[in-house]
Formats: C-alpha cells, structure tokens, sequence
C-alpha cells in the first residue's frame, strides 16, 4: 500500500522515502530531523505567508556568507545551538574546565611570546595581568601546556576586524608552561562588543526584542599532550551584559577575578586555574 503524503501522516510518509543506501546515522539524524520539524509545523500552525518569510530569512542568512563573514554560525550562536552542541560534545568531570564557543575572531599562527610578556601592542585600554596554572585533576602541574590567547582591544575590535588600523597580532599570543605549570602575560583588561547586527540575525534579535551584545572577556586555547583540548573563555564579572550574552557563551565556573591593583605593573589581574582532563586511552 502506497505511503501517501498526508497532514496526520506526514512525517511517516517523508521518512518512508529513505533509501536503504542511506547511512545509519544519516538515516537516524535526518528521520528525527523530519520527524521535529513536521512537529513543530503542526503545534505553531505556520501560515504559508510565515513559512515564505522563514524562507526569505534563510536566503538572506546564506547570500551574506563570505569568507569573511558567517551568517549561518551567527544564527546558531544567537540561537543557542552552538553553546549546546559543544556541551554534548565536551561534557567534562566536575572541576575540569569548562569549555564554551570558539567565536569567529581565532587566528592560527599567533606569535609564540615569553612567558609574562605583553601581547597589547597599540598601547590602548587598561592594563590587565593574567596568570595562573595549568593542571591535572589531582592538582599536579602540566608542563608543556600550551596557551593560545586572544582578546579584543579597548574599543571592542579585534585586529582582524580592523587591519591596517591595528598593529598585526595585536592582543594575540602564544605562552608555553614550565615545569610549574604556570603562565603569565599582560594584556588589557578585555571589553564588551557587539555581534555583527546588521544582516538577518541582527534583524531577528531586534524584532525579539534582544540585544547584539557579549559581555567581555579573555579567549584561551589550552592544550597539552595526553589531554582534552580546552576551548573557553574567561569572563568579566562585573560586564553589564554578563547575564545576558548574545551567544550564550557565559558559565558560571568561568567568570575570573578581576582585582584592581595599587602598586603592580598593571592597572588589572585576572587569576585563573585551568584543569585539564586527560585522553581517555
């Protein structure tokens, strides 16, 4: 008996047309895939001048995609899917650190740089001394850790953001932990900046009534050999957006001290631990 199309058999007779040369897990995916979006048609009872605006949305999203810019990674930051997907994928023991989205600023290659030097280099926004250690889950430290940093200048760009008006690396660096496990650089104390607002996802926070904005903060990679790679942030407490990031990138165990200081070499220090958890064998 032929599957025909029908509203309280949609879902059955889409998924019936799969064809047997389809992989498991792509068979898998796409029949729950099918099997939502059918669901979700159904309990918000879409109109076909709705469904012709979604689709102009997403025409939209995908004609603004360059190699400069990604819409698409925007949409699913904005939408939470991103900060999902990597918690699945990077569930961790309690204690480890956490990790939270890449963000689209990351550039390979940055300088490598002695321990404790400063990776600001256009002499802008206040001064701020990160460091701390790099350890295993007994509290031991790693030796050999690698610490790929980055963080945003005093007017809320990055270097890529702004070439020829920033020095190049600017706020970038690489640091490599001794046998105490220890890092330390200077940078400046990071600030909030808003997410690209000017194309569709910018048009669909607005008329949600959201903000574009992530409350500001420190990107490190941190990896080392036999352990998972960490890929987060350190956050400001005190950011006025700290409850309300637009990519919903905050967690609570990665808020850092930021201390005001008297008498240092810098206006700020930012303390912060990192635990790595190793490969399973």
């Amino acid at each position: 008996m032929p599957q025909y199309f029908s509203e309280t058999g949609s879902v059955e007779a889409v998924n019936a047309r799969m064809g047997e040369d389809a992989s498991p897990r792509l068979a898998q995916v796409m029949a729950s895939l099918v099997g939502h979006l059918h669901a979700f048609i159904k309990d918000v009872q879409l109109t076909q001048e709705e469904w012709a605006c979604a689709i102009d949305f997403l025409t939209r999203t995908g004609q603004l995609c360059s190699e400069q810019r990604q819409e698409f990674i925007l949409l699913s930051d904005t939408l939470g899917v991103s900060m999902l997907v990597d918690a699945i994928n990077n569930r961790r023991p309690s204690g480890a650190t956490e990790n939270t989205v890449l963000g689209p600023f990351h550039v390979a290659g940055a300088p490598r740089r002695e321990m404790g030097a400063n990776i600001s280099a256009d002499g802008k926004g206040e001064s701020c001394l990160f460091e701390g250690r790099v350890l295993d889950p007994d509290g031991k430290p790693i030796q050999g850790a690698r610490l790929d940093v980055w963080s945003d200048n005093a007017d809320g760009y990055y270097d890529v953001q702004q070439p020829g008006a920033q020095p190049r690396w600017n706020n970038r660096g690489i640091f490599e932990t001794g046998a105490d496990g220890c890092y330390r650089f200077r940078g400046i104390k990071p600030v909030s900046y808003p997410i690209p607002h000017d194309g569709p996802v910018g048009k669909m926070l607005a008329a949600l009534g959201r903000h574009p904005y992530r409350p500001a903060h420190m990107h490190f990679i941190v990896t080392a050999p036999g352990f998972q790679t960490v890929v987060t942030h350190t956050f400001v407490g005190d950011d006025p957006y700290i409850a309300s990031d637009a990519v919903f990138g905050v967690k609570d165990a990665l808020v850092a001290p930021f201390q005001k200081v008297s008498d240092g070499e810098t206006l700020w220090r930012s303390p912060f631990d990192f635990v790595l958890v190793p490969v399973s064998p």
